[in-house]
C-alpha cells in the first residue's frame, strides 16, 4: 500500500469521524484512562497519521525519556507498515523522522513560560511549522487553569491543535456527564475528551465530550495485542 492510500484508509479517519473531523487550530483534545490502557499508543498513532501526511508534530513527554517515546514511534510504525503491507517502508520511515521533534520536561521544575518560549523558538525562529502538539504524561491535578488557557491561545495563534493524555483510575470521580473531575476546572478550554476503557477482548475509546456535546454516538476500539486502532 502506498503512503497516500495508507492515509486515506487509516483508522484515525474513524476517530476523526466521531469528533467532527478532528481537532482544529487552537483546539484541545484529552485522552483519559488509567495507566497502561493505551493512551500513549493512540497519541503516537494520531501523530504518525499527521507525519504520513507530511505534516510536522512536536511530542512533549512529562513522564518518559525521549528514547522511550522514540521506540513507541518505531514499533507502531513497523506494526502499521506490516499490517498494511506498506511499499518502500524504510524510505517512508526515514522521511517522516525529519517532521517530528521529541521533547522531555519535568512538570514540577519547568513552568509554562519556559515551555512556550522553547516551542516558539523552534516553530517561529527555527521554521518548524508544527501542525500538532502531543503532550503525554501531564498531571492535570497539578495544573493551573492559566497554563492550559495560555497554551490554547498559543496554539490558535500558530495554527496548531493540542492532544493531551490524562491519567485517571477506577476510583476517580466524574460529573453527571462522565467527565473526570480532574478535568472539571478546564472543561470550557477542552474541546474533546475521550475515555479509554479496558474490555475483556479489546480497549474501547468512548467520546465523553465533543465540541460542546456529551456522549455523541460512535466507539473506536484498540487491538489488545498491537494497541493499534481497529479499522479498515
Amino acid at each position: 500500500m502506498v503512503k497516500n492510500e495508507l492515509v486515506q484508509r487509516s483508522p484515525v479517519r474513524l476517530l476523526e469521524k466521531i469528533i467532527e473531523g478532528g481537532l482544529k487550530a487552537g483546539e484541545i483534545g484529552v485522552l483519559a484512562s488509567p495507566k497502561g490502557i493505551g493512551k500513549t499508543s493512540v497519541l503516537v498513532q494520531i501523530a504518525l497519521d499527521k507525519l504520513l501526511q507530511d505534516k510536522k508534530i512536536i511530542h512533549i513527554s512529562f513522564n518518559q525519556h525521549t528514547s522511550y517515546v522514540q521506540s513507541w514511534y518505531e514499533n507502531l510504525f513497523d506494526e502499521i507498515a506490516k499490517k498494511k503491507q506498506m511499499e518502500n517502508e524504510r524510505d517512508v520511515a526515514d522521511s517522516i523522522i525529519h517532521n517530528r521533534v521529541l521533547m522531555n520536561f519535568s512538570q514540577e521544575s519547568v513552568n509554562s513560560d519556559t515551555i512556550r518560549r522553547a516551542l516558539k523558538s523552534m516553530i517561529v525562529e527555527g521554521g518548524f511549522k508544527a501542525d500538532s502538539i502531543i503532550i503525554d504524561g501531564f498531571d492535570f491535578s497539578l495544573a493551573e487553569r492559566g497554563r492550559i488557557s495560555t497554551l490554547k491561545d498559543f496554539a490558535k495563534e500558530l495554527g496548531m491543535s493540542v492532544w493531551y493524555s490524562c491519567d485517571i483510575n477506577s476510583e476517580s470521580r466524574c460529573d453527571k456527564h462522565g467527565l473526570p473531575l480532574v478535568l472539571k476546572d478546564f472543561e470550557d478550554l477542552i474541546d474533546v475528551v475521550i475515555e479509554l476503557e479496558s474490555k475483556s477482548a479489546h480497549t474501547e475509546l468512548r467520546v465523553i465530550k465533543e465540541h460542546g456535546q456529551y456522549h455523541p454516538e460512535g466507539v473506536v476500539s484498540l487491538d489488545p495485542k498491537t494497541l493499534l486502532i481497529l479499522g479498515n
